[in-house]
């Protein structure tokens, strides 16, 4: 009989030519664990999805006991349950008016298709404007808005009616018009390398966007629920989005996403045509209570509030010749090396000594540091010197390095 890893091989579908083929046999907190017990210690979280570690307790006790209760019903939206109404009323008071209707999906890129809908809907508009070297997701609609094309090309064509502008560039905001329906783009840029806004780039966004009557989107699925150091990235530039993307953290490890926005723009979902926009299974009860138990934990325990510390941590250790740059927006880190190859043998390095990273899409020249913000001094400290390590033995000739 075929091994595991030779059977993933065969009959599951690869993204790529060189996966990882780490086998995964159980995760607990901080850390996975192979065949044979050997630890792996998350420094990416799952790219941002287990921002309470892996099987948090809390979480985890919430699913067993929703398990016992009921799982799928009907379609979203139909029946009233109350892991549904529960999470979207916390989440109601813990966002600025006007955001105060969530429409649960299953993930990010669902929460992007969603939003277009929506914002094309209200406005009535045809055009999204989006922002280069942001990712949305892969789907059909969601891959329209990525520029450049390097990972969509092969699929055109795309969705029209699509333009781009440069991040923390004031003067493209008039490419903004009245003919736009929305603007979408991440709070921080997540995959060009962690680029937060400059200045009060996001006010005069906003502005403009008020101007002509666009909806704003900020897609805050990996800068949402604590990653940043506040529950929500937005609040720490003084400004509310039209609509709010969620994903990724907000389920504790379980799948869910959502788009939140004011009730008013909602509800033209609802009706010309009916059911203009549903879900199978977007809102699961069983997600829906893993999500409503990880923003309980967020809320009442100091776990966000911490972040800055241990973000000022990581960036004291990582200190190195080879070490270009290091940009971070909370516990979202990018550490910049000389080039591609040179990341590439510091992850397999951190890999075969027990430490998972990883790199971006739109810059992988970046080592990527997203860790469970349940991580210790303790664990940083490891970590941190299991990196250098593999930055100094990296810098040397190559065959130095058993490449």
């Amino acid at each position: 009989m075929s091994s595991l890893r030779q059977q993933f091989l065969q009959h599951l579908a690869q993204t790529s030519d060189f996966p990882l083929m780490l086998e995964i046999k159980r995760a607990e907190g901080m850390y996975l664990y192979g065949p044979g017990g050997r630890s792996y210690l998350d420094l990416i979280a799952g790219i941002g999805v287990s921002c309470l570690g892996h099987r948090h307790p809390r979480v985890e006790q919430a699913v067993k006991d929703q398990l016992e209760r009921y799982w799928h019903t009907l379609v979203y939206g139909e029946f009233v349950l109350a892991p549904q109404v529960e999470l979207a009323s916390l989440l109601a008071a813990n966002l600025p008016d006007p955001l105060d209707s969530v429409y649960f999906v299953n993930s990010g890129s669902e929460a992007t298709e969603g939003a277009m809908k929506l914002a094309r809907r209200y406005t009535g508009r045809p055009e999204i404007v989006a922002a280069r070297k942001a990712y949305h997701g892969s789907t059909q609609g969601s891959a329209s808005l990525m520029e450049p094309t390097t990972f969509t090309q092969a699929y055109f064509p795309l969705l029209p009616g699509v333009r781009h502008l440069e991040y923390n560039c004031e003067w493209c905001l008039q490419q903004i018009t009245e003919k736009t329906a929305a603007v979408i783009v991440e709070t921080v840029q997540a995959e060009w390398g962690v680029r937060p806004p400059l200045g009060d780039y996001l006010q005069q966004l906003r502005r403009r966007c008020d101007e002509t009557g666009a909806l704003l989107i900020l897609d805050e699925v990996q800068v949402g629920f604590g990653r940043t150091g506040a529950l929500w990235a937005f609040e720490q530039y003084g400004i509310v989005p039209d609509i709010l993307l969620l994903a990724k953290g907000m389920g504790g490890g379980m799948p869910i996403g959502a788009f939140v926005a004011p009730r008013k723009i909602m509800q033209s979902l609802a009706r010309d045509p009916l059911l203009g926009h549903i879900t199978t299974f977007g809102g699961h009860p069983v997600c829906c209570a893993a999500a409503l138990a990880t923003l309980q934990t967020l809320l009442e325990e100091p776990w966000i509030e911490a972040v800055p510390a241990k973000a000022g941590l990581f960036r004291r250790l990582l200190v190195h010749p080879q070490i270009l740059e290091v940009r971070n927006a909370g516990l979202l880190m990018a550490v910049e090396l000389p080039d591609f190859d040179f990341v590439q043998r510091v992850i397999r390095h951190c890999l075969a000594n027990g430490l998972i990273t990883d790199w971006f899409l739109f810059n992988d020249r970046c080592l990527r540091i997203a860790p469970p913000l349940i991580i210790t001094e303790e664990q940083i400290h490891w970590a941190c010197c299991l990196i250098l390590e593999g930055i100094k033995l990296a810098a040397q000739k190559p065959e130095n390095t058993g490449k």
